[in-house]
């Protein structure tokens, strides 16, 4: 919709296909009012971003950070904060670290096994902070999938799969407490996607709320209309802002830049309780 705001986009500074340059001349050329770019674990491509930025286009920096609770993979999305802050660079980094580590790992599994895949395939695709996506474009480079959707499957790289490997995480609230002390907002990234595995609580919801949490991203190409609608109650009864997004990922994955949006007002929230960097 032109004139929306998209607060989840990733670039080739971790697995997304489109350069952070390209993406935001794209939001531009898709009539976004404001783009947000979130990363995983990473805020290398914020410079490049910032400087090819159109004029009518606002760009929330960010980043989406790998986090669990209770056993649980989830991702915790950082809108503001201060990028030189040393704790959560510090951590930023360790998980940046695992991610390669793991990648490795769930190559020498290919290896092992006979496929013809190898790392320096895997390196070619990774232009920033290296994941399954990349690992997914060295198997179809390889022939042995066809799509991208194929190899996130349990016969390849799918959660828990023949080839997965787990990476490092920080505890949720622990990683709320460092983008907080960094002068950032937090919102839980598609909590209600249950197609990508398994999902925590209403308790972990809760629980986060407490510690300071800012909002639910409700507004998700991976939630239906019936998990919009209760994630939308429970932000109303604990206080916490809805926010809407592509979770655009360029070729990787089928969705548009501006799928769902964020209302003014929320933005407006977001930037007013920050306090590590501004909205540019």
């Amino acid at each position: 919709m032109p004139g929306s705001i998209d607060l989840h986009t990733h670039s080739t500074a971790s697995d997304g296909t489109t350069p952070p340059e390209t993406l935001v001349r794209a939001a531009s050329e898709a009539g976004l009012a404001v783009v947000a770019l979130t990363d995983h674990d990473t805020t290398e491509g914020w410079d490049a971003a910032a400087a090819a930025l159109p004029d009518g286009l606002r760009l929330v920096r960010g980043a989406e950070i790998s986090c669990s609770r209770g056993g649980v993979s989830l991702h915790l999305l950082g809108y503001l904060f201060d990028p030189d802050d040393a704790a959560l660079a510090e951590q930023l980094g360790v998980l940046r670290d695992s991610r390669v580590s793991r990648a490795e790992r769930m190559v020498a599994m290919l290896v092992a096994d006979g496929h013809p895949v190898s790392w320096e395939q895997v390196r070619e695709h990774a232009d920033g902070t290296v994941g399954r996506p990349h690992i997914a474009r060295a198997l179809i480079d390889s022939g042995l999938v066809a799509t991208i959707e194929e190899a996130f499957t349990s016969d390849w790289i799918g959660t828990r799969g023949r080839y997965w490997a787990g990476k490092h995480e920080l505890d949720v609230i622990d990683a709320m407490h460092l983008v907080h002390a960094a002068g950032g907002v937090t919102v839980f990234a598609h909590p209600g996607a249950d197609g990508r595995g398994r999902t925590v609580g209403d308790d972990v919801i809760e629980e986060m709320a407490a510690a300071g949490l800012g909002g639910l991203e409700v507004d998700h190409v991976d939630h239906t209309p019936e998990t919009r609608e209760r994630l939308r109650a429970m932000a109303g009864s604990l206080g916490l802002l809805v926010t809407g997004s592509s979770d655009f990922h360029g070729s990787n994955k089928q969705v548009r830049l501006g799928e769902n949006a964020t209302a003014p007002g929320v933005l407006d929230e977001i930037a007013s309780r920050a306090t590590g960097v501004d909205v540019l």
